[in-house]
């Protein structure tokens, strides 16, 4: 059996189609066992008793290794709020954000912000986009009582944590991400892989997911040196991939792939680079024009090629705002569901207290399974105070939470890199 066809192979658990560039996945078969079930909910009110002001903060990388995903999570965020506010005479509801800088491991933001957050009192906070900063206050959050809703997370830590139903995301787990990476690698006809690999829970967790999906297709991984947050030379790295001579090399890192491209690119072909979806960016004229033409990579949620009404109608927000333009989306929609979801559920349950929120979160993604189909925070809202339950497919996708807060309908974006150094859809 040729790569290719054992590649295909092993798609037999997740995948449902591969079109466009987009690997759509159901993903409840690959989840693991939950923890912990939400606590049961009564039907919604047929409204708010009181006009509701829901307090969240946003621990997003203003600062750090994912720094460049601070703008489109933070705008995500924004747009989502100004919809919510614009509907408070009709829902009761109003929405009160507190930006805050989550940071990274190395810089530690998030060790004075979290607390800054806790002290206004907030019911939730978006936020980290990092899986391993996320780790770090995950429990503080916990113990105050306080909803986590990450719109970027994917490791599968989450899955199994112990957080009292108090931490929920719009990105799906790694598990998915790296099948797609991995077959998408082997499809290409490599037969040999080298991976540089970010060492903490994103990085080590999406490598072997990786190496797991390209070896099941036949394919033999190499070499897999990891560095640490806040390291600032890689050439040990760059040099132990290049010795194992490697087909193909996957970067699973975060900025720092900024700093390791120009060694590698001096050595290696560019169409055999492949990137994820913490580094998958447009480097534009960072990098001499082609530098980077026919590398691949991989980034949860709907191609961005599809989502060209959503994120018109953000450039039309931030430009209307006097805010800068944005450089990248990545993660926007998924921080502008979140924000949303948080929304809804606080209108379901008439209540803007934590535990409340929670008990309704799986509820109005449709998790439940008996609610009417909504698109817009308006139309659900009316759903919402006529006394009916509901159902949002998102911005990113369906979402559809089960019972561990992590989406159970997911898509995989297959992305390709042009003379000018950015990407677009895959249309292999």
């Amino acid at each position: 059996m040729s790569a290719f066809e054992k590649a295909k192979a092993s798609r037999r658990l997740g995948f449902r189609s591969v079109l466009g560039g987009i690997a759509v996945v159901g993903v409840s078969a690959l989840l693991l066992s939950a923890c912990s079930a939400p606590a049961e909910t009564e039907e919604s009110a047929a409204a708010p008793a009181e006009d509701l002001t829901l307090k969240i903060g946003t621990a997003l990388p203003q600062t750090g290794n994912l720094a460049y995903l601070g703008p489109p999570e933070e705008a995500g965020v924004e747009y989502a709020t100004s919809l919510i506010n614009a509907a408070t005479a009709d829902t009761g509801l109003t929405l009160d954000v507190t930006y805050g800088d989550s940071g990274d491991t190395d810089n530690k933001a998030y060790e004075t912000e979290i607390p800054r957050l806790l002290g206004e009192g907030v019911s939730a906070v978006i936020g980290a986009a990092s899986s391993g900063t996320s780790l770090q206050f995950i429990q503080t959050l916990v113990d105050a009582d306080v909803i986590q809703f990450s719109p970027a997370n994917t490791s599968d830590a989450f899955t199994t944590y112990d957080d009292d139903d108090l931490y929920w995301r719009t990105a799906p787990s790694d598990v998915l991400q790296g099948e797609v990476l991995g077959n998408l690698i082997a499809e290409d006809g490599n037969q040999t892989l080298g991976m540089i690999v970010l060492n903490d829970s994103y990085g080590t967790g999406l490598a072997k997911y990786v190496s797991d999906a390209f070896t099941a297709a036949g394919g033999e991984v190499v070499a897999q040196p990891t560095y640490n947050t806040g390291d600032t030379s890689f050439e040990s790295q760059i040099s132990e991939v290049l010795a194992a001579d490697p087909d193909a090399i996957a970067l699973i890192t975060f900025e720092e792939v900024a700093t390791i491209l120009p060694g590698l690119l001096s050595s290696f072909p560019a169409d055999k680079l492949y990137f994820v979806d913490g580094n998958l960016k447009n480097f534009g004229t960072d990098l001499p024009a082609g530098s980077l033409t026919g590398a691949k990579g991989t980034l949860p949620g709907l191609s961005i090629d599809t989502l060209t009404d959503f994120t018109g109608q953000l450039d039309t927000y931030l430009a209307d705002a006097g805010k800068p333009a944005l450089e990248d989306y990545s993660y926007a929609a998924e921080s502008f569901d979140a924000t949303t979801l948080l929304a809804l559920a606080s209108l379901a349950a008439g209540s803007t207290a934590a535990d409340d929120i929670k008990a309704k979160l799986q509820e109005v993604s449709g998790g439940s399974g008996d609610g009417e189909k909504c698109t817009t925070y308006a139309d659900c809202a009316a759903i919402i105070l006529d006394g009916g339950t509901i159902d949002y497919d998102g911005i990113s996708g369906p979402i559809t939470f089960d019972e561990v807060g992590d989406p159970t309908e997911a898509s995989i974006g297959i992305y390709q890199y042009g003379e000018d150094n950015n990407y677009v859809a895959y249309e292999g």
